[in-house]
């Protein structure tokens, strides 16, 4: 009998292998059937310090012996106060406000939905939103509205709304020129992933280009969303990209990394201008918006270890080490002949095999296969392979990631 289960982003008409995962250790899953797989994309970007940090895992198990769920709506707990604080700690002095949800897509949510309300309550009739091309926000209706139009949502295109896109700045100048016109034409907000776009394909572009966008963005009053639910916790090299620029967003979109990659959490941080927006002795002006988890103490008590292992931890050396080694290994691999567009920020390296793009190119299945059948977990876009794995990555596993790669290059004819 076949498994009833519903795997996403998955063909099942395809009959293709589903390894069972049994446990994970650092930089390595083990399976049901023996073999020991090196997770070279951090399972879904998720995992930063590691599977199964001790005490991440000690930080769950406590908790959920102590209180694992509580309506977040009118109560609160101290877990979520702990967390609420340190993120405060952590980012600009200019984000004030922290809303709790449970995944990157719903942070995104919330991030529309403030600035939508925002400008309601203050009585200004904004209501465009501004996206760049090739972006990727999540799976859910408005997520999908914000990110690139294409094989990802074509089959839901009646219930997405309208955007503006600005160019990916290929052209810097043009991409500017764009979001000027767009921003002085009276848009509510323009949200961005910083500096890399992840499910587009790892697209890179200078820190000088987010700087100017948001200069412009606040010249016209346009909010600007962050969303580097990809891009945070030290992904770029730095604790969130947005630092490289000088940026200070007005709402900031934070979950993957957040709680190590262990549990699921996101949060949506926001200026005390858009808090004050909606607070009123008025019950129709609150936020409305929640979910059953938001704020679990069990998510919060991870995201609490999770800022510990960073403050005690060498976590930067461990990323400064990761990135010089992916630079090492990416430009080995630049110099073969079917290597496209090699690139890197931070712990991020990513190039094209040969120059069948696409997301549905007949190679990637060839490429997933591939990297299957030597006991590695890298699940290429396309034609794009790309190296994103935890921290703490042995120096043997991630070279064994990159042989594996200089040989898909050359299986490409």
């Amino acid at each position: 009998m076949t498994s009833p289960v519903w795997h996403p982003f998955t063909q099942h008409g395809l009959n293709e292998p589903i390894p069972r995962v049994t446990h994970g250790e650092g930089a390595i899953l083990h399976t049901a059937d023996g073999r020991r797989i090196v997770d070279a994309i951090s399972s879904w970007w998720v995992t930063t310090h590691g599977h199964g940090h001790p005490r991440i895992a000690a930080a769950i198990a406590a908790q959920a012996a102590t209180l694992d769920q509580i309506i977040f709506a009118g109560w609160t707990h101290e877990p979520a106060e702990d967390v609420a604080a340190e993120l405060i700690r952590l980012t600009p002095p200019e984000l004030t406000r922290v809303f709790f949800s449970d995944s990157g897509s719903t942070a995104v949510e919330v991030a529309l939905k403030m600035a939508l309300g925002f400008w309601a309550n203050r009585g200004e009739p904004r209501e465009r939103i501004l996206v760049m091309q090739h972006s990727y926000h999540g799976d859910t209706i408005g997520a999908m509205s914000v990110g690139a139009r294409g094989v990802f949502n074509r089959p839901y295109a009646p219930l997405l709304f309208d955007v503006g896109t600005i160019p990916f700045p290929t052209d810097p100048q043009a991409t500017l020129d764009a979001l000027e016109a767009q921003a002085r034409a009276g848009a509510a907000a323009f949200i961005v992933e910083p500096l890399v776009l992840g499910a587009g394909g790892m697209l890179i572009y200078p820190p000088a280009v987010l700087a100017e966008m948001r200069a412009i963005c606040a010249r016209h009053g346009v909010l600007f969303i962050a969303d580097e639910v990809m891009t945070g916790w030290g992904r770029t090299g730095t604790l969130f990209a947005c630092e490289q620029a000088g940026v200070v967003p007005d709402i900031l979109c934070l979950s993957k990394g957040l709680t190590g990659g262990a549990v699921p959490l996101a949060v949506t941080l926001a200026s005390e201008a858009i808090f004050e927006a909606h607070r009123s002795t008025d019950r129709s002006r609150q936020f409305f918006h929640s979910s059953s988890y938001t704020a679990n103490p069990i998510a919060c008590a991870a995201a609490r270890a999770n800022f510990t292992i960073w403050r005690e931890e060498p976590v930067a050396d461990r990323i400064a080490t990761l990135a010089a080694r992916q630079a090492a290994h990416l430009a080995d691999a630049a110099q073969h002949r079917r290597a496209a567009n090699p690139r890197q920020l931070g712990t991020i390296a990513a190039l094209e095999v040969g120059h069948d793009e696409g997301y549905l190119s007949d190679l990637a299945p060839r490429l997933l296969a591939h990297f299957r059948d030597r006991d590695l977990l890298v699940r290429p876009l396309g034609n794009t392979l790309y190296v994103m794995p935890p921290y703490s990555i042995a120096a043997d596993d991630l070279a064994r990631v990159w042989h594996a790669i200089g040989e898909a290059l050359d299986m490409v004819v």
